[in-house]
């Protein structure tokens, strides 16, 4: 559900389960993904205007293991207000629709990952209220937050993972995904092999690409060093104000900030310059084979998007010890 460029499908592809159907809404999306999983069953449509009857038949009189996605949510601020619940909230009609599914297909296990505030909102309630919905189909539910970079992710990113079992009156715990040990890849790890490049130049690297920088952005982020931030820029040209998370550089000792849909403030390690598509994607630990297509903004967004692949698998090799 609400598949994006696929890298939660990807980690699922590699962990050996078998795709039944996608959904995804976007056209440009669906154009990477079609690409990408030539062998997935794909529906470019608006999952709210897909029949319960349609969803039953797309499965053909199989038994689905798990069904896994991160329906958008962005319903924060209304909800906790007198009288109203998270799922009331228009906005978060993406997570109906994801129960919905769930209700209809009825699979052994569900995995629901989303932003990791969903947590803790509330003290707790929203969180609770998620688990309730999924309770009352019949499913044990528990809910983690995990963090990419213990996954052998070269990222800190945290975000919240509900995963649930249809009970059959037995008992056991819910399966969350196993750390890797040892310690954790650095940004240089995942992307120092990259040929350099310079502002506005390209390599025959698919989606190695930069941005092209203007002579003023170029100076400000020539004073900016390995793990350093705005507080490097001599202070007639620094950024006064904004987004405490630009305006810096990666860290090459460390795994890499969050990665979101909106990089371009945040710059090489060594290289005076923003992050392309293909390094980008390589924190998300997507294979270079994995080709993005579509605007350069898009490309972006849909990185910044996605389940990494690589926790994706950790979470599927956790769903098949629990089946």
């Amino acid at each position: 559900m609400f598949s994006g460029s696929g890298g939660f499908s990807l980690g699922f592809d590699w962990a050996g389960f078998e795709n039944i159907f996608s959904v995804e809404n976007d056209h440009e999306i669906c154009e990477t993904y079609r690409h990408n999983f030539p062998n997935h069953q794909l529906l470019e449509r608006d999952i709210t205007k897909i029949e319960d009857e349609e969803i039953r038949n797309l499965v053909e009189g199989k038994n689905v293991d798990v069904v896994i996605g991160g329906p958008p949510c962005q319903g924060f601020s209304m909800a906790g207000n007198i009288g109203r619940k998270f799922a009331d909230d228009p906005r978060n009609q993406l997570f109906k629709e994801f129960v919905r599914v769930v209700s209809l297909l009825k699979p052994k296990c569900f995995v629901m990952e989303n932003v990791a505030r969903l947590y803790t909102r509330l003290n707790g309630q929203t969180r609770e209220e998620i688990k309730q919905h999924f309770k009352e189909l019949g499913y044990v539910v528990d809910a983690r937050v995990v963090c990419a970079s213990e996954y052998g992710v070269p990222q800190n990113r945290n975000r919240v993972l509900f995963i649930g079992k249809l009970t059959d009156n037995t008992e056991y715990e819910i399966q969350f995904p196993k750390k890797k040990e040892g310690n954790p890849s650095t940004i240089k790890d995942a992307i120092d092999h990259y040929p350099p490049i310079q502002s506005g130049e390209s390599s025959v690297i698919p989606n190695h690409e930069a941005m092209v920088h203007s002579a003023q952005m170029l100076e400000k982020m020539s004073y900016v060093k390995d793990g350093g931030g705005r507080d490097d820029i001599p202070e007639n040209i620094r950024p006064q104000k904004g987004d405490i998370r630009k305006y810096i550089r990666y860290d090459s000792t460390k795994p890499s900030v969050c990665i979101t849909g909106d990089m371009r403030k945040v710059f090489h390690y060594n290289q005076n310059r923003a992050l392309t598509v293909r390094e980008l994607a390589a924190i998300q630990t997507y294979p270079d084979e994995f080709i993005f297509l579509g605007s350069k903004i898009k490309q972006q967004q849909m990185v910044g998007n996605s389940v990494p692949p690589v926790l994706a698998k950790a979470i599927a090799e956790a769903i098949k010890t629990m089946l």
